[in-house]
């Protein structure tokens, strides 16, 4: 098998995966940045049950993405949705969360687990529940029929569970915690080339759910120096996506592509890239790289710039109130950057196959 179909066959079944629960994620973005609209503008208080009730069902959506991922992952791998779904019971039940999502361990099986975030991860799910179809197949062939029912998910258990805690769920926080290292190593010697970095690296990270790795670096440094350096650098990435899925429906000709390409751009212009990196760019690969130039472009911007984030906030342009001061103008700039170079990029090279 050469290498162009194995891509094909994994760009194919992440699709797979994630097109079921697109509407979804959109329609929760859409809610949360209404709430956060309403909210700015002493519309709607955060203490009020209104705004915590809408705002609970528009953030669980991604809290507990794993769940609907079970499904969609059972689905695409050929495994039984209702065993899957006892992968996330067991990750995301709080007495578990509590203490992996805090840094703090456990012993499982004469093994450390390490400490790992679960809510709104892709990666554990995804690898646990394709290495569940294999566990699957000779439990279906050798287990008897009349013990099969409580069998087969017994010893699922038995043998993927180990598995997802030791190494499919602290793989998202290894590479998040890697690649935020090497982010420092590199802003040190130059903030130019750390925004760069940064923006062409965290919407991929996004894709696998590995960039909440970052979010305790960011928070830390706000606690500890009262601004943090990382997030403002992400901008320029955003809304490279979004640009580049503007491309793509001005480009598709088919009416439901387009649709979803436009819904897309418009919930990354709000800040929430899932949709327009699930359904849209990372499928058609190119539109994905190009989307990635655009934050590469605008990172750099910031980087130069030393834009600030004084509160902790995922960059757009409804949360930009949380970088005003130094290189705010040139923070402003990387969004339109990032933006018009991915939308250009995507528009001139990228070719629709029907």
């Amino acid at each position: 098998m050469n290498s162009n179909t194995t891509g094909k066959k994994i760009v194919d079944a992440i699709s797979g995966i994630f097109l079921p629960i697109i509407n979804l994620i959109t329609a929760a973005s859409i809610i949360k940045s209404i709430l956060i609209l309403l909210a700015a503008g002493n519309f709607l208080s955060k203490d009020g049950g209104t705004y915590r009730i809408f705002f609970a069902v528009s953030d669980g959506v991604f809290f507990f993405m794993p769940f609907m991922l079970a499904i969609t992952s059972a689905k695409q791998f050929k495994a039984d949705p209702f065993i899957a779904m006892m992968i996330p019971f067991a990750c995301l039940y709080p007495a578990i969360g509590d203490i992996l999502e805090n840094g703090k361990t456990f012993d499982f099986l004469c093994f450390t687990v390490p400490s790992a975030v679960y809510h709104s991860s892709v990666i554990p799910v995804v690898l646990a529940i394709g290495f569940l179809h294999f566990i699957e197949i000779p439990c279906d062939r050798w287990i008897p029929d009349a013990i099969k029912g409580f069998m087969k998910p017994i010893l699922s258990m038995i043998i993927v569970l180990p598995f997802t805690f030791l190494v499919f769920g602290p793989a998202g926080t290894w590479i998040g915690s890697i690649l935020t290292k090497a982010f420092f190593a590199i802003y040190n010697f130059n903030p130019i080339a750390a925004g760069a970095f940064m923006g062409a690296i965290i919407q991929p990270l996004v894709a696998i759910g590995a960039h909440w790795a970052i979010v305790p670096v960011a928070l830390n440094n706000i606690a500890d120096h009262g601004y943090d350096i990382i997030m403002p650098l992400l901008a320029g990435a955003v809304y490279g996506q979004a640009g580049a899925a503007l491309a793509v429906g001005l480009k598709e000709k088919i009416k439901e592509k387009k649709t979803v390409a436009f819904q897309s751009c418009f919930t990354a212009c709000l800040g929430v890239t899932e949709p327009a990196l699930y359904a849209v760019n990372l499928p058609r690969v190119k539109p994905m790289i190009f989307g990635c130039v655009g934050g590469t472009i605008g990172g750099a911007l910031t980087g130069y710039a030393g834009t600030r984030c004084l509160s902790f906030a995922f960059p757009s342009i409804m949360t930009s109130v949380a970088f005003v001061g130094q290189g705010f103008g040139l923070f402003l700039l990387s969004m339109t950057a990032g933006f018009v170079a991915g939308f250009l990029l995507t528009l001139n090279f990228y070719k629709v196959h029907q």
